[in-house]
């Protein structure tokens, strides 16, 4: 069979849920293809499945659409990303390429993330079984497509009504994460093999471990160095190893003399990193701070836009983290972007989380949780058959 794997802008965070299922297909022997922007497509060819570059956005749209989300209001920066970027910019880019590939390679079933809409358009038309995969907490999730149903149903009526009744698909726990989609299946990622040890950047040092990474998106927004230099500067003043990546778009020689006890770099395989760290310091992405949970390893979150506070806060009322939340903005702006003013309260942050154990216990208690879900084989082999699964 032919499954066919839809991705949006968006980078890692909305590609690495997919990749499950992509494994999953592979180990069936069944075709498979990811089709997205061109930015992806080094990314996908990495893991070793082929790939279809559709178009998307020019540049200068999706930028002035970027820079703007960390500080704007929180009705502004969804109607921004969800309605503009994603439901009517993206959308409209990705729409012939969908199109091509659907009709000509004729995927049995398509899974996309919820930013993706071109495949939910041409998939529906064309009688194709079409899931969503989270990358984000339902509640998000199913606000994001309310915000951009404006722009959806320009491409045909009834399609918004379509996708909260498809199949949804999400690694996250009912615990933390309460999904208002009538058809959830949870599933849990795959065990990941024992990884690679990292090398003694240290020097034989024994402090707590602490990996820091805001993901693949930040570095190419206007206030990425200012966010690196303040979790460098906390790191600094305390008695840990830490390891920060930043993605392979920023130049680290911008972020000026770094610590003796940090290493930066712009890429380590995230499975690894958690296999080592004692805290994970992070935007609040879900790739990230789920990630982190799935390992049982406590999070700091200092979140900067879109859904990363409220991934912090369901994690800290867990008991598994804290978040660090930016300063007041001036009047007409939600808050101020992250600023080495505000390394003081993320080092703080960091201490309270290594000084209570508490935090690793409950964090543990969310990574069985999830360990408990199907695995990502039979949630593919149910969608394939059309058998239906139990929620």
């Amino acid at each position: 069979m032919r499954v066919l794997v839809a991705c949006s802008l968006g980078g890692a965070g909305h590609l690495h849920p997919l990749l499950p299922f992509l494994g999953a297909a592979q180990r069936r022997g069944d075709e498979t293809l990811v089709v997205g922007p061109p930015a992806l497509r080094a990314m996908v060819e990495e893991t070793g499945f082929s790939f279809h570059a559709g178009a998307e956005p020019a540049e200068e749209e999706v930028a002035a659409i970027r820079d703007r989300l960390p500080t704007a209001p929180v009705a502004e920066a969804s109607l921004l990303g969800n309605r503009e970027l994603f439901g009517r910019l993206a959308t409209t880019a990705m729409l012939p390429a969908m199109e091509q590939v659907c009709g000509a390679w004729r995927p049995d079933l398509v899974l996309r993330e919820p930013c993706e809409y071109a495949s939910a358009v041409v998939g529906s038309r064309r009688g194709i079984k079409t899931s969503q995969v989270a990358i984000s907490l339902a509640a998000g999730e199913a606000g994001s497509i309310a915000m951009a149903a404006p722009a959806l149903e320009e491409h045909r009526l009834g399609l918004v009504e379509e996708l909260r009744r498809s199949p949804y698909l999400t690694r996250f726990p009912a615990s933390l994460d309460p999904s208002p989609f009538p058809v959830t299946i949870r599933f849990r990622p795959p065990t990941a093999p024992a990884g690679a040890t990292l090398p003694d950047w240290w020097k034989g040092s024994v402090a707590p471990c602490v990996y820091m990474s805001f993901g693949t998106v930040l570095g190419y927004m206007s206030i990425a160095g200012d966010v690196y230099r303040a979790v460098l500067k906390a790191a600094a003043g305390l008695d840990v190893r830490a390891v920060m990546t930043v993605g392979r778009q920023f130049d680290p020689s911008a972020l000026g003399p770094i610590p003796d006890n940090v290493r930066v770099e712009a890429w380590v395989e995230q499975d690894d990193a958690l296999a080592w760290a004692d805290v994970v310091v992070c935007h609040g992405g879900s790739g990230t701070a789920f990630g982190a949970m799935a390992a049982g390893v406590p999070v700091v979150a200092v979140p900067l836009f879109a859904d990363q506070f409220d991934n912090g806060r369901r994690i800290a009322d867990a008991g598994a983290g804290v978040v660090v939340e930016s300063r007041p903005g001036p009047a007409g702006r939600r808050r101020s972007p992250i600023t080495t003013l505000d390394a003081p309260r993320i080092a703080r942050g960091i201490e309270t989380v290594l000084g209570h154990a508490s935090y690793r216990s409950q964090a543990r208690r969310v990574a069985a949780e999830i360990a408990s879900a199907l695995t990502v084989d039979e949630v593919l082999a149910s969608l394939l058959s059309g058998a239906g699964i139990e929620t």
